[in-house]
């Protein structure tokens, strides 16, 4: 089993590693043409993906980190880096979205207005469709890995897609005679950068508070009470660690049944849960009914 979390760890490395490389050669084309072509809504974008190469770098380290095995004063070993790395991907986008809020509502206050050419519009319509494709790949990637570290930056990969969906028609408007659209669509951006870093951070927060989803849980707890010899599941604890699912159950049995036989269950519950669930971690609390 610990080699299969080995493999999915690399897999979402890679995942990190595409969005790394495909976000330096978007921002790179966006604030060139942009500032060429003087659209603020496509610099606005191409800011918000220069950032994103920054996050996609703390997700890259957190992955790196949680692949460390346990040691002396980590028992659990490393696997919350990865959700720390996407806590900190949530702060650096926070402070994008705002820093193109404060900037391009005061152009927009102002009312300093330009219409940019077309090549702005292709750029950013050619950049929605690559992060589309980036976002599907990753979050296929984080689904079979089961890295939350890799979903945050999907997340992102498909923000950025709508993003440069709304840019493109802010400077078509602005282009058919509508300058202020393009100001406009600047603004919009830096609001759903802000969004997509809150639910980001919401997210993390709510796993590093040991959060987890309640109708998992029920699930886990319906394979587990049907077990040939287990009288009943009195509780049912479970919290995630990066990529790993750690779940603690408290259940009933017969009181004159063995060492060895309660053993035996202890060990199919651990299966059933890894056969259905892929749940690594597994301990069972057991008590005479």
């Amino acid at each position: 089993m610990d080699t299969i979390q080995e493999k999915r760890k690399y897999s979402a490395e890679f995942g990190a590693w595409l969005s790394i490389i495909v976000y330096i050669a978007l921002s790179a084309l966006k604030l060139g043409v942009g500032y060429i072509s003087g659209s603020k809504a496509l610099m606005a974008d191409g800011l918000n993906n220069s950032t994103d190469i920054i996050a996609s770098l703390a997700v890259l380290i957190g992955l790196k980190i949680s692949k460390k095995p346990a040691d002396s004063d980590h028992k659990y070993g490393h696997s919350r880096a990865e959700t720390v790395a996407s806590m900190v991907a949530s702060f650096i986008m926070a402070a994008v979205g705002l820093e193109v809020l404060i900037s391009s509502g005061a152009k927009f206050v102002r009312g300093e207005f330009q219409s940019p050419g077309m090549a702005a519009a292709w750029v950013a319509f050619l950049s929605a469709g690559v992060m589309f494709l980036v976002y599907r790949y990753n979050i296929r990637l984080s689904e079979r890995t089961g890295s939350h570290a890799l979903k945050a930056a999907a997340a992102d990969n498909r923000s950025d897609a709508l993003v440069s969906l709304g840019t493109v028609v802010g400077i078509l408007g602005s282009v058919w005679g509508l300058p202020w659209l393009d100001a406009c669509t600047a603004l919009i951006v830096g609001i759903l950068i802000c969004k997509t870093a809150w639910d980001i951070f919401r997210e993390a927060t709510h796993m590093l508070t040991d959060g987890f989803d309640v109708k998992e849980l029920e699930k886990y707890k319906d394979a587990v009470k049907w077990i040939d010899g287990v009288e009943k599941v009195k509780d049912i604890k479970g919290r995630v660690h990066g990529n790993q699912i750690f779940v603690d159950l408290v259940i009933e049995v017969d009181q004159a049944m063995n060492v060895l036989d309660s053993h035996a269950i202890t060990e199919h519950i651990e299966s059933e849960l890894w056969d259905k669930y892929q749940i690594q971690h597994v301990h069972v609390h057991i008590e005479p009914h």
